[in-house]
């Protein structure tokens, strides 16, 4: 029973906890989620969605996941943010139910041992990312809360609508050792009008800046090329925002797996231009329509452009049709 082994390397640095968030965390964080849900309505491209509806083999491990033997390796397989539990850790929402306008939402995680974690090894210059997004892709945030020294996360959330939400956290809990991706639903009371999926498409437009995706979703990976315009003309000052120029988190219509992708190259390495192009090396787990969400800053904004693609079945599966 070596299950436990590393459950007590978290205790020695309460001293820490307090030290490196709170004076910055909140000045930029309420950017995202206007102009998302710009691109119509009419989307009915979500046909070949439960083309594999048999996955159950999936989950035959579950029973036996604690005996510290195997588990982490079938778990990185999968797309990150389905779970709510992984590898020893859970995401712990105060409430998983509130009212639509402001919240104060406060969440912790929850470690091994059942007590909430309270060291993290930065990711992209936070200790944790949130993502909050509609289920439906109309509506995406990406926030950065303060730890308090219990282990508890706050953030002021305004969500405009009523509806079902799916709440992302990426971190890389110390003692694990790697960033894991928790995700956990959150449903806002009210009258809910499910919505489609917004329309595929290349183009985005969010505050008079243009974006253009170029590039393919493949499950075995390709480069996504970023484009960013303002009034027609690239813009070629983009600002650092969290270590890169830009940020790409990628949900899939349908169950909401979580891919996030960092850039090429980082400010300041001499040879990474700021814009107008970021790319991006992205893997998917899967055939799907999927929703790209890319935040950029400029004139000291961030903003966030989306966008839908999907992505076929890989090549070799067509290759022995007569």
């Amino acid at each position: 029973m070596t299950t436990n082994a590393h459950a007590g390397h978290h205790t020695h640095a309460g001293h820490a906890d307090t030290a490196t968030q709170p004076a910055h965390a909140g000045h930029q964080d309420n950017h995202a989620g206007h102009g998302i849900d710009t691109n119509g309505h009419a989307a009915h491209q979500h046909h070949g969605k439960h083309a594999a509806p048999e996955q159950a083999p999936v989950d035959e491990h579950a029973g036996h996941a604690g005996h510290g033997d195997a588990h982490a390796g079938h778990a990185a397989g999968a797309p990150g943010g389905l779970l709510i539990t992984q590898d020893g850790y859970t995401l712990d929402l105060e409430t998983t139910i509130a009212e639509p306008g402001g919240i104060d939402f406060r969440f912790r995680i929850l470690g091994p041992d059942g007590t909430a974690v309270t060291e993290f090894d930065p990711i992209h210059d936070r200790e944790l990312h949130l993502i909050v997004a509609r289920r439906e892709l109309t509506g995406f945030w990406h926030v950065h809360p303060v730890r308090e020294a219990d282990g508890t996360w706050v953030i002021r959330l305004d969500l405009p609508e009523a509806g079902a939400y799916r709440v992302f956290t990426d971190i890389a809990p110390r003692a694990l050792g790697r960033t894991i991706t928790l995700g956990a639903d959150l449903a806002l009371a009210g009258h809910y009008a499910p919505q489609p999926v917004p329309a595929v498409g290349r183009n985005a437009e969010v505050d008079g800046y243009e974006a253009t995706v170029d590039g393919e979703l493949r499950a075995e990976g390709d480069l996504l090329t970023l484009t960013v315009r303002k009034d027609g003309v690239p813009v070629t000052d983009l600002q650092p925002y969290l270590a890169a120029f830009g940020h790409l988190v990628i949900l899939r219509a349908g169950d909401l797996a979580y891919v996030h992708v960092h850039p090429n190259g980082e400010p300041g390495d001499g040879i990474t231009p700021a814009g107008p192009e970021i790319t991006f090396h992205t893997a998917v787990p899967g055939p799907g329509t999927y929703r790209l969400f890319l935040d950029f800053r400029h004139g000291d904004v961030v903003r966030t452009a989306a966008f839908t693609l999907t992505a076929g079945v890989a090549a070799p599966l067509h290759s022995h049709h007569h």
